[in-house]
């Protein structure tokens, strides 16, 4: 006869048997390594966002221009201070009705200028005498604001404007009556982002200034201490 097996035990886990033979169980891969007690484990610091600088004509604006209008004006309070709150660029295209190709020069020319992508302004009515129908393309504008709005104001009237013919300064009758300012480009080769071998039409554009001032007198203190080349009386 055969003789009885004997049952057989359970097999002991890793960390009961290295209970009793008063060990510590074995680490598995992978597991965190622990920290020994009464020591703090620093989290790892984040990288602080890089503070961003302002344009070079806003910080002009901020430490010379905003005490120079409050001494001459006598305003109580800093945020009263006239400013400038945007600036339009437009360009009026009514051959691109019989050549769409201007258009597209039009549109490269100002981002170029601006820095921005510009937007197509289209016909509200049809005019049948120049040959016009409702949502042709006419023209393309843009908007700037912010420091987009300072740089391309910088190199207007530091850069683009000098390189006029004969230039004397620019008007100072072409306020609205309510402290905006508007400005008559003939040529855009004035921009020195602009490559003349690429021009297939010379292009004018109108410049508009908008600002926070309530009188033509403070939007004119505004900007002359910004850096506009007005024309001096007599000239």
């Amino acid at each position: 006869m055969a003789e009885p097996k004997e049952p057989q035990q359970p097999k002991e886990s890793k960390k009961e048997a290295s209970k009793k033979e008063g060990g510590k169980p074995p680490k598995q891969a992978g597991a965190k390594a622990e920290t020994p007690k009464g020591e703090k484990t620093e989290a790892p610091k984040a990288a602080k966002p890089s503070k961003k600088s302002d344009a070079r004509l806003r910080r002009h604006y901020k430490e010379r221009v905003v005490p120079a209008l409050v001494k001459e004006f006598g305003y109580k309070n800093v945020m009263a201070v006239p400013k400038i709150d945007k600036v339009s660029v437009n360009i009026g295209l009514g051959e691109a009705t019989q050549n769409a190709k201007l258009m597209d020069g039009a549109v490269n020319e100002l981002a170029q200028i601006a820095g921005q992508k510009p937007v197509i302004t289209k016909a509200k009515k049809s005019i049948a005498a120049f040959k016009l129908r409702e949502g042709m393309s006419i023209g393309t504008m843009v908007t700037l604001r912010g420091d987009r709005m300072y740089e391309f104001l910088d190199r207007l009237m530091n850069v683009a404007l000098p390189r006029v013919r004969d230039f004397r300064g620019v008007s100072t009758k072409s306020f609205d009556g309510r402290g905006n300012y508007t400005l008559g480009i003939k040529d855009q080769l004035i921009f020195p982002e602009i490559d003349y071998n690429k021009v297939e039409k010379v292009k004018g554009m109108n410049i508009s200034i908008t600002t926070t001032a309530g009188t033509d007198a403070e939007g004119l203190a505004l900007l002359r201490h910004m850096g506009m080349p007005f024309r001096q009386q007599g000239s």
